[in-house]
């Protein structure tokens, strides 16, 4: 993912741009202290999992420092997607199964420009509140807002099913 985030800004060139993910192993962390670094882009939010927060505190600290306070959303998050606003006015949502980092397999890709999908992961993105690096887990999970996607008559359906066993 981040390569395709990259080679996108080269394409798109200075833009705000959002990155969704799960945690930031030793590659991203130079890679994003790049992003953070780069001229081409004018604002950056990451949506990481809450559990990153002691792993991956330096980096959330540094993006904080370029970006401000409120650049970070903490969220329990899987979620591989980045958002790119250029300044010309391309609207691009980057949706894939990579993780950030450096991976030689082949994965699912897609990217888009504009229309409902990149509206609706910017106004889910806008809805999550910014939390304090210590806030608590009630916190996250009442910021992620997945509770209320499924109430008990949608989970209806798995009441019963059998679990798998040897």
């Amino acid at each position: 993912m981040i390569d395709a985030i990259l080679h996108v800004l080269d394409q798109a060139g200075p833009s705000k741009i959002s990155v969704w993910t799960w945690t930031v192993a030793e590659y991203e962390v130079q890679v994003l202290t790049r992003l953070r670094d780069d001229s081409r882009v004018a604002a950056g939010r990451l949506v990481i999992d809450a559990g990153a927060r002691q792993k991956n505190a330096g980096i959330i600290r540094e993006w904080q420092a370029s970006f401000g306070p409120d650049a970070v959303r903490y969220v329990h998050n899987h979620a591989k997607l980045a958002r790119v606003e250029s300044a010309s006015g391309l609207k691009l949502l980057l949706r894939g199964s990579m993780n950030l980092n450096a991976n030689p397999r082949f994965e699912q890709f897609d990217l888009t420009e504009g229309g409902a999908d990149y509206d609706l992961v910017a106004r889910v993105e806008d809805e999550i509140p910014a939390l304090a690096d210590n806030c608590s887990g009630a916190q996250v999970w009442a910021a992620t807002r997945a509770a209320p996607a499924f109430d008990s008559q949608k989970l209806a359906m798995f009441d019963g099913l059998k679990a798998w066993t040897k």
